[in-house]
């Protein structure tokens, strides 16, 4: 398992490995990060594995291509200072990168290079893409209206491009402006599924081509998370903001229930299967049946003493689940 953390004295990035059965410590890689963020200076992004190598993205620009099983760094390169960025960021670089047909994608939000791909195995720059800052959130990849691409957001508006050239092919600002833009859009039946905190839930289609039709198909402001991504069973779309939210995307995001719990806050994950949902409230965990309009008979088990929110996104594997607190890192075996 890898995650990222700080040294003692916080001038570095400590991405660190432990053996996944037994919790033993196998290497750390160090980066100069040198700054101020609010939130602390850790690194947000989710480190992305691929076969024997992963891929680190640190706040302050960073990124590192590391052998999966050493430690040894294939290559490393700063994509704000390379590329120029000057946009303010008091949180950092908070979206996880995405690999896409051997090429790392990632968003350095510089007025020239918006995106860039990288070839995933040395770095070097496949193309780049001018526009706005970064979002805080993660970018995903889809077909849609029969266009396979690349969609998220910037600092200001969703887009969708090319993979093959970062050609923007299209681009929508919404109703209301200052969203954060952090949830992970969503792919449904071929439509796209945003949410964020000023604009609410939307659900849009595209035309041929893979242009997006400004107008959704529908929208409700009932769920409007500002940090929290969904997840997508079948037809109901789930989401923690306060409560745990169930829309019913075959029925306009009708609201089809929501549930109160005391370790639920502002943000939590969700892992989910077709019956269960495993959500990560304030150092506890939760059991959903899908079905169920309550959390009264969910199953919930204490990982940590305190009620802190739980920011990072667990782990799941086998059925081993891999959650980190404030201060500690453990294993839970869900059988």
């Amino acid at each position: 398992m890898v995650f990222g953390d700080r040294d003692l004295d916080d001038f570095q990035d400590a991405f660190r490995c432990y053996e996944a059965a037994t919790g033993t410590h196998l290497w750390t890689v160090h980066s100069l990060a040198i700054g101020k963020l609010d939130y602390g200076n850790s690194p947000r992004a989710t480190p992305l594995i691929d076969g024997e190598r992963v891929f680190l993205f640190g706040a302050f620009g960073d990124v590192s291509c590391v052998e999966l099983a050493t430690g040894n760094i294939r290559w490393q390169t700063n994509v704000r200072s390379k590329f120029d960025a000057d946009a303010e960021l008091p949180w950092g670089y908070c979206g996880s990168p995405l690999l896409v047909d051997g090429r790392l994608i990632v968003n350095p939000g510089a007025q020239a290079a918006s995106l860039v791909a990288l070839k995933a195995d040395d770095g070097s720059l496949v193309w780049k893409t001018p526009g706005a800052g970064p979002s805080y959130g993660s970018l995903m990849v889809g077909t849609f209206g029969g266009k396979r691409q690349i969609v998220g957001h910037d600092a200001d508006s969703l887009g969708g491009w090319d993979v093959e050239t970062g050609e923007r092919l299209w681009k929508l600002t919404p109703e209301a402006p200052g969203d954060f833009n952090v949830p992970t859009p969503l792919q449904y039946q071929g439509k796209l599924l945003v949410t964020t905190e000023n604009n609410g839930t939307r659900l849009f289609e595209f035309k041929p081509g893979g242009v997006i039709v400004p107008e959704p198909v529908t929208h409700t402001k009932r769920l409007a998370p500002d940090m929290s991504s969904p997840v997508i069973v079948g037809d109901r779309l789930f989401c923690v903001n306060r409560f745990l939210y169930c829309l019913d995307l075959t029925d306009g995001l009708q609201e089809h229930w929501r549930a109160r719990d005391r370790t639920l806050s502002d943000y939590g994950s969700i892992i989910a299967d077709d019956e269960r949902l495993l959500v990560v409230g304030r150092g506890e965990l939760l059991l959903v049946d899908v079905t169920n309009s309550s959390l009264a008979n969910a199953d919930r088990l204490r990982v940590f003493d305190d009620q802190l929110e739980i920011y990072s996104h667990p782990a799941l594997v086998g059925d081993h689940l891999y959650i980190r607190g404030e201060s500690s890192l453990r294993c839970i075996a869900l059988r």
